[in-house]
């Protein structure tokens, strides 16, 4: 039987919660340990989910981690991972990635170099639903793709975030922050993108925080938060993208695929799960389902979360020694897609990507149950 992996974790914020709480669900990786910048929150979501408080350069250090989760804040990535590299450590980041190709191109050298595995979240597009679409994709169910839509828009973070600012500096932005749940579904359904161009803008250069202990005070936007982009993939797709934090309603459906035989409407790529509808030429909608593990809700009876799917993905296959499919290939072209985006709306420039990738393996019921304790 192949020993799981030892995993650590740097950075003890929100998100690491999720991490801690659905890690015994999966194969291939225990956590041990988790790391914090201020001890006092490492200690804290040690004792909650009964593992070590180690400060980040014991956790560096530690014989018993094998690879450490990422999970600090966007601006901090490329420092950090490159640091786990650095250690001797394989390394699986929080989305975005990195904020810059330049940056993806350093840590992929170093991991190279030292023969180690990198990945990245989001790896909701291994969820039931979104391996549903791509099956009936693959197997001809709508024709070619020709085209679709993808928005994503809400008021902004500030209405629920205690500390949003990160959210509104360089490097945050709707577009790193929830681009890169779209971006990965649109590149694993239909391959990579060749072309962007963009337009953007922001409603107000300050935020007001309407929640917590520092409800009413104001914060500056530095970054986009209204993005209309359009992307070219190499497969001859073309898909507008929407994303803004400055709409206070919208019943755009939140990702369609056109097809020359019909049309595939998804289901929300920043969840595993949800209602996924086809509608064939001359047709009505039809809903479709599958015995997906990662389609079941498990999240307040309503949403299918298995964040950690992909990071236990990557610990088997480090494993058995395959290809995982959050890789640094894939998460790097996402991220050049997402800043050619933000370049395109500075510039008003159709950018030319560098990068490409294969689509991630799929992900059918049988790979996912494998997966599972």
């Amino acid at each position: 039987m192949t020993k799981n992996l030892g995993v650590g974790i740097i950075g003890c914020g929100n998100i690491s919660a999720a991490y801690l709480q659905l890690a015994p669900m999966f194969k291939g990786y225990d956590i041990v340990a988790v790391a914090d910048i201020n001890m006092a929150n490492a200690r804290a979501r040690a004792s909650e989910f009964n593992v070590r408080a180690d400060t980040v350069d014991d956790l560096l250090a530690s014989s018993d981690v094998d690879l450490v989760i990422n999970l600090t804040i966007p601006a901090a990535h490329v420092d950090v991972s490159r640091a786990i590299l650095q250690a001797g450590k394989h390394v699986y980041s929080e989305k975005p990635f990195v904020l810059s190709l330049s940056e993806a191109e350093e840590l992929r050298d170093i991991a190279k170099e030292k023969n180690l595995r990198i990945g990245s979240a989001p790896d909701t597009f291994i969820g039931g639903s979104h391996q549903m679409a791509r099956s009936l994709i693959d197997a001809g169910a709508i024709g070619k793709v020709t085209s679709g839509t993808a928005v994503v828009m809400s008021s902004g973070m500030e209405d629920w975030h205690p500390n949003p600012d990160f959210f509104f500096q360089k490097g945050g932005g709707p577009i790193l922050d929830l681009g890169p749940y779209y971006i990965c579904n649109l590149v694993q359904l239909l391959g990579p993108v060749q072309k962007v161009t963009s337009f953007t803008g922001m409603a107000s250069d300050t935020r007001t925080i309407r929640n917590g202990p520092r409800n009413g005070e104001t914060v500056p936007v530095e970054t986009p938060t209204t993005i209309h982009s359009v992307l070219s993939f190499a497969n001859g797709a073309i898909i507008t993208l929407l994303a803004s934090w400055d709409v206070w309603a919208s019943n755009h459906p939140i990702m369609e695929l056109y097809g020359t035989n019909g049309t595939i409407d998804l289901p929300d790529p920043n969840f595993f799960g949800g209602k996924l509808t086809v509608t064939e030429r001359g047709g009505d909608p039809i809903e479709k389902s599958w015995d997906h593990p990662f389609s079941v809700a498990n999240f307040e009876d309503v949403h299918a979360n298995y964040r950690g799917a992909g990071l236990a993905d990557m610990a088997l296959a480090i494993s058995e020694d395959r290809p995982h499919r959050c890789n640094d290939a894939f998460a790097t072209h996402v991220v050049e897609v997402m800043t050619a985006i933000l370049h395109a709306g500075e510039t008003g420039n159709v950018m030319t990507l560098t990068t490409t990738c294969g689509r991630p393996d799929s992900m059918g019921p049988d790979q996912a149950r494998a997966l599972l304790a």
